[in-house]
Parts: C-alpha cells; structure tokens; sequence
C-alpha cells in the first residue's frame, strides 16, 4: 500500500520569527556588502573622469558610470525593503514577547493569590484584635508591678503646701548669702572668732616712738626714781 499510495511527509515546523529576521538580516548584509563595492567602482570612475579630456573616452567612463549607479540604486531598494521587513519581524517578535511576559505574571499573580488565600485562612482579624487587648493589659500589670517596686520607704507624705513654702524661702535665703567665700553658703562656711578690739573700739597698738609734745616731755620723761615713765593705757569710749 505504501508503494502505491505513498508515505505521507512530516510537515516541517514553521520558522519562527527570530529564525526569519536572522535570514532577512544576513541578506541585507549581503546586499549592503555588494553597495560598498559599487561606492568603490563610483569613485574610481570619478577619479577617471578628472583626469580624462572631454571626447569619447570620457564619455564611454560616464556610460559605465551611469550603469554602475543604476545597479546602486536597485540594491538599495533591496536593502530598504529588507530592513523594512526586519523591522516588522522585531516588532511582532517584541508584542509576542510582551504576550509571553503578561501570561508568566499572570500565573505568577495567581500563584501567589492562591498562596495568600491559604495564608488567609490561618490568620482572623479576631485573633489579632484579642492579642492587642491582651498586650496592653500585661503592660499596664507591668506599669504597675514597676511602680510599685520604684516607691520609697522613708519619704514622708503628711507635708502641706504652707510648710513646703517655708523650707523654700529658708533655701532662697541661704543662697542669698553665698556671696562671701567663693558662693560656698553660710552654713557651711567655719566660725570666725570674735575680735575683741571691735567690740570694745580700742585703739590700735602703736607701733613706733610717738612725738611727744614740748611742754609735756618733762612731765612725762622721768617717774619718781628717774627712771624712764611707762605709759598708761586708757580705755576711750
């Protein structure tokens, strides 16, 4: 039967997108090589025509000239033609790929939906709103077991505002005679002894040999057995 009706072929797969724009783009090198060569045969004709005379060699070199532009322009047609489909190509394989992106999010998203539902299930607004009320209860016992073990055992709480006032004003007065040495207070500042030369206003002790006046250094010169007179203190005021 095979003889007869022969083997059916396997279709070959389609070419894909990259696979057409490679071969679009290897022949539009191709043909952008075969544009270089003609630029080069241009330019050598061009010199030619420099340094020909008017007659007809010169105008046998703008003949072939004139060809060679003419093949130019055609493989540049070509060249337009291929870059045009190998842009279409770039943009079809760019939306194809685009499509590929938006189907993998898509499966991500669901996923990750799926995983979030499950995760929802384990976790109650309920519970959470029981576990706050729960942690501020134990910090307010915490507030209070600190507050209780933070209380003093010798401070006294009987004392009024009007004593309060009292020590006060006796602290500004103290501070008020900090003024002496070096603004150490008073109460702490040693006793000074009293000088008795103030209390009672003596005179100082003299320190020299006074003048003594003329009608007086006879008197006073001498005592009794001609000795020289001591003199007497006397307490003034």
């Amino acid at each position: 039967m095979k003889r007869v009706f022969g083997v059916k072929k396997d279709k070959e797969p389609p070419p894909s997108i990259n696979d057409a724009s490679d071969r679009i783009t290897k022949r539009g090198d191709t043909v952008e090589d075969k544009i270089k060569k003609l630029d080069a045969e241009l330019a050598r004709y061009r010199e030619q025509l420099k340094k020909t005379r008017p007659g007809p060699a010169q105008e046998a070199i703008k003949a072939r000239a004139m060809r060679v532009l003419k093949q130019k322009r055609m493989y540049e047609g070509q060249r337009d033609m291929l870059y045009n489909q190998t842009f279409n190509l770039d943009q079809v394989a760019f939306a194809a790929e685009g499509i590929k992106d938006a189907q993998q999010t898509m499966s991500a998203l669901k996923s990750a939906n799926k995983e979030l539902k499950g995760m929802m299930k384990t976790v109650k607004i309920q519970d959470i709103d029981n576990l706050q009320d729960e942690m501020m209860d134990l910090m307010d016992v915490s507030n209070e077991i600190q507050e209780t073990l933070g209380r003093s055992y010798s401070v006294p709480d009987d004392i009024d505002e009007e004593e309060l006032m009292g020590e006060l004003d006796a602290l500004e007065a103290d501070m008020g005679m900090e003024t002496e040495s070096d603004g150490v207070p008073a109460y702490l500042q040693p006793d000074k002894e009293p000088n008795l030369e103030e209390e009672l206003n003596l005179p100082p002790a003299p320190t020299g040999h006074a003048p003594v006046p003329p009608g007086r250094a006879n008197a006073q010169g001498e005592d009794e057995l001609g000795l020289p007179a001591v003199p007497h203190a006397s307490l003034r005021g």
